[in-house]
């Protein structure tokens, strides 16, 4: 994808353009020794369009004081010639410029002209990356730090994917180790319970209801013809059996949440290939392990972990790193730029250890970036909630899905940044009322698209939209709305170097909050034909926006509510 140059991006390159000009035309530096310009949104909208502080930049420089240096620039620009009409001196010398609002009218057209790809951005243009999350241990349902991985995962795959990066989603299946041998075993004590048996739950068994589900669904399809095989045949039939049916639901569930993976694979693959093996032979020969009290050791202290790591236990089996190191070498070998862990809360010790392991195999550990999804909470009538109604066991991903509805948990779950806690209050994000926030928002889009089923209804055209007169749009809210548009490039860009999807619903709040401030302020179709017009392709890109944002975090844009 080639750099997309739109309206906001040339409108400043033409202000920082007429600064660094009047910079030099002044004296105080050479063109060539002007600093990077740093354009800002002014807060107060009083204040004008865009400031710089340039002038505290050049000091040193220019060898006067900020005031001084302001001074001379502003006396230097050519106003009305670009897009600067005015420019005015604030506090110790910030520059504050009002700019010719005519030059944002392009906005409309780009929106309207790209669709569902406006925002687009080149920065990962020719890079690789590659995300895991969620990779729940495939022994029971997914829960709401699942569900919040989940989000957030599938929103910043898209946000890199919009900032031109090629995007891997991944899945690690968890189907080798302790707990798998716990699903085989628990599904055997349920499938003798089923028949009659005495049979006992092993001690980390699962308790869950879908062992009990699973063992009944075999005895419909196998009766008791897996009681006479020897017990090795019949663990390995369960774990088979238990590791397809988990794996089926969830992948349902995420299915169902709109998430999909591009690559499932499998732990117990890293052992049927000797990666685990070749991973361990790789530390010995950089001579990156040790033996000690009859352990293997890796020494990760060296590369900034709190204490070395056991790789084999002195029973001779592995810890759960080991695997782990092998599967992050293998990410590694599969040539990504960089790789992208989402982790919960309480894997945060971890970081450290799988970065030293990394480097002691010889691997950039900057490459791999892991990003920590704080936990959720639940609450409703102003009280936490820990169990289902449903079930009378924790919640679970499905039972939210149940209760509150996909569109919702999407949004406020990628509303906060990952590494903050996140209250999940179930009465407002079913509520509907403009402080639920996806509500708001999604009534902004279903708000427009009723304004066009007006104009239909009234026989207006409106295939012509992007060949209205735009000279016609004349009001702050209008320019308020054509400036927000021309914003989503740099929020794209912001999101995916900040790996950061929640700076895009504040974004999209923002947007439907000047669209709804506008619809009660001003008519979209009035007397005059040229402005109905204008006024309707504008609405058709503050639309178009809306729903890009929203599907960029996996909500629906309704086109009724």
């Amino acid at each position: 994808m080639s750099q997309v140059s739109y309206v906001l991006e040339r409108l400043h390159e033409q202000v920082k353009e007429a600064i660094i000009e009047a910079v030099a035309s002044s004296g105080l530096v050479e063109r060539e020794a002007v600093p990077s310009i740093v354009l800002e949104v002014p807060r107060d909208k009083t204040h004008g369009d865009l400031a710089t502080n340039i002038a505290m930049q050049l000091t040193k420089l220019a060898k006067r004081n900020p005031r001084q240096i302001a001074e001379a620039i502003v006396a230097g620009l050519n106003t009305g010639e670009g897009p600067i009409v005015a420019a005015e001196i604030a506090g110790p010398g910030f520059i504050n410029f009002r700019l010719d609002k005519h030059h944002l009218y392009p906005v409309i057209n780009e929106v309207l002209a790209a669709g569902s790809n406006y925002g687009q951005v080149a920065i990962g243009a020719g890079k690789r990356v590659q995300i895991e999350f969620v990779s729940a241990n495939p022994t029971g349902s997914l829960h709401l730090g699942h569900a919040r991985g989940a989000a957030v995962g599938d929103a910043l795959c898209n946000v890199l994917q919009l900032a031109g990066y090629e995007v891997t989603r991944e899945y690690y299946i968890n189907d080798a180790g302790k707990q798998v041998e716990n699903l085989s075993l628990s599904l055997d004590a349920r499938y003798k319970q089923a028949l009659g048996q005495q049979a006992s739950l092993p001690e980390d068994g699962y308790q869950g209801e879908d062992i009990v589900k699973f063992a009944q669904l075999l005895i419909e399809q196998e009766g008791d013809r897996l009681l006479s095989l020897p017990d090795e045949e019949r663990l390995a039939f369960f774990r088979a059996y238990g590791l397809e049916q988990e794996l089926a639901k969830i992948k349902r569930d995420l299915e169902r949440f709109r998430v999909r993976f591009d690559v499932w694979f499998s732990e117990s693959s890293l052992y049927e290939t000797g990666q685990v093996t070749d991973a361990l032979a790789a530390l010995g020969e950089r001579g990156e392990v040790f033996e000690e009290e009859g352990a293997t050791w890796l020494a990760t202290t060296k590369y900034g972990d709190d204490k070395d790591r056991v790789l084999i236990k002195n029973d001779g089996s592995y810890t759960y790193l080991t695997p782990d190191i092998a599967y992050h070498r293998d990410k590694y070998a599969r040539g990504f730029d960089v790789m992208f862990n989402i982790w919960g809360a309480d894997h945060h010790g971890y970081i450290p250890r799988m970065k030293a392991a990394m480097a002691a195999l010889g691997n950039d550990p900057e490459k791999l970036v892991v990003l920590v999804a704080q936990m959720v909470s639940l609450f409703q009538n102003g009280e936490k909630v820990k169990m289902s109604k449903r079930t009378g066991k924790a919640v679970t991903m499905e039972d939210l899905m149940e209760e509150v509805g996909i569109d919702a948990i999407r949004y406020f779950f990628t509303m906060r940044s990952m590494d903050s806690h996140l209250d999940f209050d179930m009465d407002l994000a079913i509520s509907t009322s403009n402080e639920n926030p996806v509500f708001y928002v999604q009534y902004a889009h279903a708000r427009i698209c009723s304004i066009f089923r007006q104009a239909e209804e009234q026989g207006i055209a409106v295939e012509g939209l992007a060949n209205a007169d735009f000279s016609l749009l004349t009001t702050d809210a209008e320019f308020d709305l054509l400036r927000k548009l021309g914003e989503l490039p740099q929020e794209i860009t912001e999101a995916a170097v900040q790996h950061a999807p929640h700076r895009l619903i504040r974004y999209v709040y923002e947007l439907a909050a000047q669209l709804h401030s506008y619809y009660k302020a001003e008519r979209a179709i009035t007397d005059d034909a040229q402005q109905t017009l204008a006024r309707l392709a504008l609405l058709a890109a503050v639309r178009t926006v809306i729903a890009n944002v929203l599907g960029i975090v996996g909500v629906s844009a309704p086109e009724k509510m």
